[in-house]
């Protein structure tokens, strides 16, 4: 049985995150260098566009997406977030499925944001995942994201009420944004 905080979730092993570095400095490291300098050009495109909206946050989460062939489901995450608990998704059995994550960086480079959830039924932690979604640089418009496909289980003992512990972290620790979300797993949608 899972522990109430047993829901942290470990890193590559011999990974060491890069130390932080203000958008001015990282420009103007290694010009030299043509490859470096493309994949900076790539990440900081939209740097100079004002990605600033006076909200102290790095990261501000708006949106999670369960986007499946047969139908999309979205949870509004700029509102109350003790509600998404409250209500609850339908989601058919044996589904193949992936989540899409709508969110804006602002003020510094981001590295190593990372989606992680874990899966709770009746209490007992089912399941864990992490998923790596890549740095992103400061930019006015929404960034998306997707996790990989996945498949939700099937079967009469797979289905019922599920809670779903998530958060979006960086490779530095910070904790950009935290939720409980449900869902049932039934036979349709």
């Amino acid at each position: 049985m899972a522990a109430e905080g047993d829901d942290d979730f470990e890193t590559t092993p011999g990974y060491k995150a890069p130390a932080q570095v203000d958008l001015e400095t990282l420009q103007n490291l290694d010009k030299d260098d043509e490859a470096l300098n493309r994949w900076k050009a790539k990440l900081l495109e939209g740097a100079a566009s004002g990605a600033d909206s006076g909200d102290p946050r790095r990261v501000i989460v708006e949106s999670m997406t369960f986007h499946s062939a047969v139908k999309e489901m979205s949870l509004d995450l700029t509102g109350d977030l003790a509600a998404l608990k409250a209500q609850s998704f339908v989601i058919k059995e044996g589904v193949q499925f992936r989540l899409k994550i709508g969110f804006k960086v602002q003020h510094e480079v981001v590295s190593g944001l990372r989606y992680t959830d874990a899966v709770y039924r009746k209490g007992i932690r089912v399941t864990k995942n992490s998923y790596m979604l890549g740095s992103y640089g400061p930019k006015a418009e929404v960034q998306v994201a997707q996790t990989p496909w996945d498949e939700m289980p099937s079967g009469m003992l797979a289905r019922g009420h599920y809670t779903v512990k998530s958060k979006f972290i960086d490779d530095d620790k910070n904790e950009h944004l935290a939720w409980e979300w449900a869902f049932d797993l039934k036979k349709d949608f």
